[in-house]
């Protein structure tokens, strides 16, 4: 047994998970937009598919952009949410369910006329600092007081500009059940096994967090194929072969940080795919990205990094699973002609993917080597084995898949 397998038993130990007990289907509610035909459509098909109850529908009135304000998502959809839920009997939910027509962003707040006024005098600021700094008769310990300040200033106006208030609307809402909680840049989730130790620590607890899960694309057909394709999976098995992208030969250091870490974390993931998994397994540790044709068969995939230009390697198997790891890949899933890789993705015919509607950080993404391996478990569904692995909420992460898709499930004999 790897020493990966055994790491992971004690971080599930440590996680607390339910080991007798996976997400059920009437546990997901499921969220639609009266607004866009195709988005009720598209519930009632995944409804009967899965044997979601009836009562587990919650209709709202809003945009069916993908950008909406701060003030429409708590009135127009947060604000119903937390009143379906409150009355709610019966089966608790556990899992949101987000179909295409419901926003892929929420803004952050808007300025107030005086947080506005601040920020445009501390603009000024700056911009006469910064101008002081082209005067060549200042000396060193000048100009770099200057700079200092002019840092100082940098920081001040964007706290004040709340730009790191915005968010994926799928992360913000995993937080509907907890009242108050800080929009400034995220909230770490308490489902990520690596956070366990600090669960005392944390601003949320796993009681005021559910799943999410978004199923939507560039088109409602990409979206029919999302749940079919899973479903056929699941009846058939996802078979195929595995393409880990890691830039970099694996490093003996410890302790990595950073783009690093996560370039580690694709070669982990590789390891476990072939330790608990029948796929053929390639892994790349160059620079250069998998080319047109290098990657038939694609089953699962992770990798990075070009952002915002899809390369169109793959040949996607029924079912597929992957994400690419780069800033800007969930930016939009319906604008014509974009080459994000959650779009394009999705147009090929890959069945879940991840990726983030604006910039995340490396740290925001969930981390290869877990996701691949809650998923390959087989016992942990999508959404879950997304939270195991996902450091944080109230941030700018997606999932885009069937909630319930357990494509390597143990299937009794028999069925």
């Amino acid at each position: 047994m790897k020493s990966f397998l055994i790491a992971l038993v004690i971080l599930l130990n440590l996680a607390g998970v339910e080991v007798c007990f996976a997400l059920q289907a009437d546990e997901i509610l499921l969220i639609v937009n009266r607004n866009n035909p195709s988005s009720i459509n598209l519930a009632e098909y995944y409804r009967d598919k899965r044997q979601i109850p009836q009562a587990n529908l919650l209709t709202v009135t809003m945009s069916d952009q993908e950008d909406c304000s701060r003030e429409e998502y708590q009135q127009k959809l947060l604000e119903p949410l937390r009143n379906y839920l409150s009355h709610r009997q019966g089966t608790p939910i556990r899992c949101l369910l987000l179909f295409y027509g419901i926003p892929l962003r929420v803004a952050a707040p808007e300025l107030s006329q005086q947080q506005w006024r601040e920020a445009e005098d501390l603009k000024h600021t700056k911009k006469q600092i910064d101008w002081q700094l082209a005067n060549r008769e200042l000396t060193e310990e000048q100009k770099q007081q200057r700079r200092e300040k002019s840092q100082q200033l940098a920081k001040q106006i964007e706290k004040l500009s709340q730009k790191n208030r915005g968010a994926a609307l799928d992360s913000e809402i995993a937080l509907v059940l907890k009242k108050t909680y800080p929009l400034e840049r995220w909230v770490p989730n308490p489902f990520f096994v690596g956070f366990q130790s600090q669960q005392r620590k944390l601003a949320a607890n796993k009681d005021q967090v559910l799943f999410v899960s978004r199923l939507d694309g560039p088109t409602p057909k990409t979206v029919y194929h999302l749940i079919d394709d899973s479903l056929y999976a699941e009846k058939h098995g996802l078979s195929g072969q595995a393409y880990f992208d890691a830039r970099w030969p694996l490093p003996d250091k410890k302790n990595l940080q950073g783009y690093a870490l996560y370039d580690a974390s694709i070669h982990r993931a590789a390891n476990v795919t072939e330790t608990l998994s029948a796929l053929p397994v390639h892994l790349d540790q160059n620079e250069a990205l998998f080319q047109a044709g290098e990657a038939p068969q694609a089953a699962l995939y992770c990798g990075w990094y070009s952002l915002g230009k899809y390369v169109d390697a793959f040949n996607w198997q029924r079912g597929a699973v992957g994400y690419h790891i780069a800033s800007s890949e969930c930016t939009t899933l319906k604008k014509p002609g974009s080459q994000v890789w959650c779009k394009r993705m999705l147009e090929d015919g890959i069945a879940a993917t991840i990726g983030p509607v604006t910039e995340p950080y490396v740290q925001g993404f969930p981390l290869p080597e877990l996701f691949f391996g809650f998923l390959l478990d087989g016992y942990y569904t999508l959404v879950e084995s997304y939270f195991l692995s996902l450091p944080y909420l109230s941030w700018q992460m997606v999932l885009i898949g069937d909630p319930l898709y357990r494509p390597f499930r143990i299937i009794p004999a028999g069925n």
